[in-house]
């Protein structure tokens, strides 16, 4: 079906383009109601309130937000008594199967921003994504980490079959970076410093000096593409940031002096706090003695920088840092509920996972708020989020990009 809105969509463009070269503006054509969420309270993130409001849905995009009833032959999904939210921005996943893919998608997820797969799976799914053969989520493939050793990766592309096992030089970061873009990634991954999810490295120590990095930004940039970061040590963290990286991701050990200087330079937080939270707990994604004793100081010392981001006025985002393998027990719902432990408001935390996550993805004007035009990216809540923030991860039905991906609904047997 999106298929087919595709194609009618470029016919549609190339006849506009027609008729503006004849000298005529081309007239808008209307978009049939395919489907409607109706008797729900939509929630205006932006503007932090609920109100009760019919949400109608073509061609993949929202039509209308209000009381106007669906025409006959829409698909009608009954939300009353029910929350209708944004679908959920994922900033940092490693995904790279369709299951997994289907894992955050029934989780509210309706975009997802690889931290790096290996290969380019990421951006294979993001590609059949937007040709129609998969309902979502839509997801901006990062491809090869950029990292010194990129092992295995150089079986991704030919243009690495040759490639150093030592990636030092800025020549060689700029080639890296260059053969990722060739590859259509929407996002380049590099870092500052070591693992915290490896029991034989410190995290704190930093790998890539500020030069380095910033030729990684630099050939970046030029290519269009943003710079997240991996960074755990503050060292490390800061040349990223004088860098001009996007974002830091997970940033345990930052001081006050280098959380300024992201506030300064409009650097984003992506703490991916629930992770290591799963280090400190059975089953999940991690189980190892060393990894468990190491949580117990990282946990306490990444809740207060992330109490000290909020205060200082750095964007802090939600991200999994999970591959939504079958053991896995990250979410961003689960991220935006530890926020609020943290201190946020449930609105604050709300955004964290939506508007805020698709400013940094360079996106907003696509998706992260329910609004005429944006992509049709929504999930349905069974309770009240503002109210009781728990109930963000009890999604009982998601819409991507215009199709009912995920739906639970009635939960009564229909007379």
């Amino acid at each position: 079906m999106r298929a087919n809105r595709i194609a009618t969509r470029i016919a549609t463009m190339t006849l506009a383009g027609a008729v503006a070269l004849a000298g005529f503006a081309a007239p808008a054509a209307p978009q049939e109601v395919e489907l409607a969420l109706v008797g729900g309270s939509v929630l205006d993130v932006n503007g932090g309130t609920l109100a009760e409001a019919n949400v109608l849905v073509g061609g993949g995009r929202i039509l209308a937000v209000g009381p106007d009833s669906p025409p006959d032959g829409a698909e009608v999904l009954d939300v009353a008594g029910k929350f209708v939210l944004p679908g959920f921005l994922d900033a940092h996943t490693h995904a790279d199967e369709l299951s997994q893919v289907r894992r955050a998608l029934e989780s509210g997820v309706t975009t997802l921003r690889s931290a790096s797969v290996g290969s380019y799976r990421d951006v294979a799914i993001g590609r059949m994504v937007a040709n129609g053969h998969l309902a979502g989520p839509d997801y901006l493939g990062a491809g090869i980490f950029v990292t010194p050793n990129i092992g295995e990766g150089r079986l991704a592309s030919e243009s690495l079959f040759g490639a150093a096992s030592d990636l030092a030089s800025e020549a060689d970061l700029r080639m890296l970076v260059r053969v990722n873009a060739e590859n259509g990634v929407r996002v380049i991954k590099t870092r500052a410093t070591e693992r915290a999810g490896l029991p034989d490295t410190d995290p704190r120590k930093q790998v890539f000096s500020e030069a380095q990095l910033r030729a990684i930004v630099e050939e970046a940039e030029a290519l269009g593409l943003p710079v997240l970061c991996h960074a755990h040590g503050d060292e490390g963290a800061r040349a990223a940031v004088l860098a001009g990286v996007a974002s830091i991701e997970h940033g345990t050990f930052l001081t006050r002096e280098t959380l300024e200087l992201m506030a300064e330079r409009g650097a984003a937080l992506v703490p991916t706090y629930t992770t290591l939270v799963d280090l400190d707990e059975p089953g999940g994604d991690y189980d190892h003695p060393v990894l468990t004793l190491r949580a117990d100081f990282m946990v306490p010392r990444m809740a207060e920088t992330i109490r000290m981001a909020r205060e200082i006025g750095v964007r802090v985002i939600a991200g999994s840092d999970t591959h939504y393998g079958p053991e896995s027990v990250s979410r961003i719902g689960v991220e935006v509920v530890n926020f609020v432990k943290l201190g946020y408001s449930p609105i604050e935390a709300i955004r964290s996972g939506t508007i805020y996550t698709a400013e940094l993805l360079r996106v907003a004007d696509e998706t992260g708020s329910i609004e005429v035009g944006k992509e049709a990216d929504l999930m349905v809540l069974a309770e009240n989020p503002l109210e009781h923030i728990a109930a963000i991860q009890d999604v009982v039905a998601v819409v991507s990009n215009g199709i009912l991906a995920v739906n639970r609904l009635p939960f009564e047997i229909p007379e």
